[in-house]
């Protein structure tokens, strides 16, 4: 959503890292791109004057004029003032002392609170709670039926006594669901409010007779991150007429400018505490101001990347993989299969890309990944037979094109596959071979470098020198049969019986004969 944001952004900090000392021109000219850029992304007007002007101040003072790289310490100061404007620091949920936590929802209709519903409930059951949604959204046509389907597919309890449709009082459920949870001990209760196209007394009224009901821990206002300025006139009107704890953005994965969601926080106070990035129940996290920032200015989020690592990796199974790989065992199609279906778990590959430092200058490529492509190597794999996985060499022309016709793709496509796979193994295997030296890795001063410790000792020499000048004229004369051999100088030594078992010299090539740099 943010893309247009941080395109502007960075081209204003590219034009900055030539210069070696900062002029107030050159500051004045930097704030005036940093406003237009944000006034483009819909960030209100009040919030873009005090942004700009907080920056302009600090860019003046020592810390950037004392600094060796004073570009940079731009860019710090516009991260910090960014972090700032988002809410400073990640806001928790505050759970109340005796269960049920009652957490009320409340927007717009349209604003996708009864999914966020689903999402919020499948986040809190991960965190080890027992959530119930409750339908009190009693106005909207088969709102408690989507309610229903949505905590199904999460995972948790719904409670619904109403048909809804518009029959029903949903100030009632809200208070009786309270006791259903208590009963059925639910530690939090999410209650799914109706909302209306547009602020209308009758809805205002309903949410606060809901509110003084039940009298939440947390009410959270739902607004739609691509509504534009609406998103700001909406949550003054929802602070005014009910009042909330905080803000939860949805529909941030859109194409619009965005820049109303990061206004939101400033004009009403309130801190942003949740953010839906997608349409499945799992696109939905905790907002953390920090690293947003982080990816407005392309300098990544690489934070977020390895908590969806941790929850997507097993560490057993992780932990056996590392150990294969550095231990110098065969990586086979199996074990490139596992990992590529643990990665796809992660979400979409653009996106765990887009995480990545700088990525922001190549955006074009990353827009071009298909995550289907994935899922055709694992269509090819998967017709392959578990010889064949274990060992691609095995595959030649025949079992090529069955495998196409198999995994509905070209032979050409097989082939492909096969031949990228034995470029990985050759990397990984020459990876697992330069960690055999490091402390603490699988292999790890184990063989190579006892056969290392080994060479460096080396023949013991005699002190006496007529010892020493007739044990160097006797070292490569004798073979232990009495005979002369001849001497096989230079770097390649000795080849006989030195080769890889099924490998033989040519005849008649005598490996002394040739002249290798460096010999006379």
């Amino acid at each position: 959503m943010f893309e247009t944001l941080s395109d502007r952004l960075t081209s204003v900090f590219s034009s900055l890292r030539s210069k070696g000392r900062l002029s107030d021109a050159d500051i004045d000219a930097t704030t005036r791109e940093i406003r237009i850029a944000l006034l483009e992304a819909d960030v209100a007007l009040p919030v873009v004057k005090a942004f700009v002007a907080q920056v302009k101040e600090r860019a003046r003072g020592a810390e950037v004029s004392q600094a060796l790289n004073p570009a940079q310490q731009v860019v710090k100061i516009v991260n910090d003032e960014l972090i700032e404007i988002l809410g400073g620091e990640t806001r928790r949920l505050r759970l109340a002392k005796t269960p049920p936590t009652v957490i009320m929802l409340a927007g717009l209709q349209g604003a996708g609170k009864t999914t966020l519903a689903g999402k919020l409930a499948r986040w809190l059951r991960e965190q080890g709670h027992a959530p119930m949604l409750v339908a009190a959204d009693l106005q909207r046509p088969n709102a408690v039926q989507q309610l229903q389907v949505v905590g199904e597919r999460a995972g948790v309890a719904v409670y619904a006594p109403e048909p809804g449709n518009g029959v029903g009082d949903p100030v009632g459920v809200a208070r009786h669901s309270i006791d259903e949870a208590r009963r059925l001990q639910h530690d939090i209760v999410i209650i799914d409010t109706a909302g209306r196209l547009g602020i209308d007394q009758e809805m205002m009224k309903q949410a606060a007779d809901i509110r003084d009901a039940v009298r939440p821990d947390e009410v959270l206002f739902v607004v739609d991150a691509m509504i534009g300025q609406d998103a700001v006139t909406t949550a003054q009107a929802f602070m005014e007429g009910v009042g909330f704890d905080g803000v939860v953005l949805t529909k941030l994965d859109g194409d619009a400018r965005g820049g109303a969601a990061l206004s939101v926080r400033h004009i009403t106070g309130r801190p942003i505490m949740f953010a839906s990035t997608g349409e499945k129940l799992e696109d939905f996290d905790a907002f953390h101001p920090d690293r947003m920032a982080s990816r407005i200015l392309d300098m990544g989020d690489i934070l977020t990347l390895i908590e969806q690592a941790q929850k997507t990796f097993d560490e057993e199974q992780a932990a056996k993989m590392a150990g294969k790989l550095t231990s110098g065992e065969n990586f086979t199609l199996d074990d490139f299969l596992e990992q590529m279906m643990m990665v796809q778990k992660m979400g979409p590959i653009k996106n765990l890309l887009g995480m990545m430092p700088g990525m922001g200058q190549m955006r074009d490529q990353l827009n071009a990944i298909d995550d289907r492509d994935l899922d055709r190597i694992a269509a090819i794999i998967r017709s392959m037979t578990p010889a064949e996985r274990q060992d691609p060499k095995i595959i030649n022309g025949s079992r090529r094109a069955r495998i196409a016709a198999g995994s509905g793709v070209t032979v050409s496509a097989v082939s492909n596959l096969v031949t990228r796979f034995f470029e990985a193994q050759k990397m990984m295997k020459r990876v697992a071979g330069g960690m055999g030296g490091i402390p603490g890795m699988p292999g790890g001063r184990g063989k190579a470098a006892k056969a290392q410790k080994k060479n460096k000792k080396g023949r013991r020499v005699s002190g006496d020198p007529r010892k020493a000048a007739l044990e160097k004229s006797s070292s490569g004369a004798g073979d232990g049969d009495g005979q002369a051999q001849p001497k096989q100088g230079g770097m390649l030594g000795n080849l006989h019986g030195k080769l890889p078992p099924g490998i033989e010299l040519p005849p008649g090539f005598d490996p002394s004969k040739l002249k290798l740099p460096g010999q006379n």
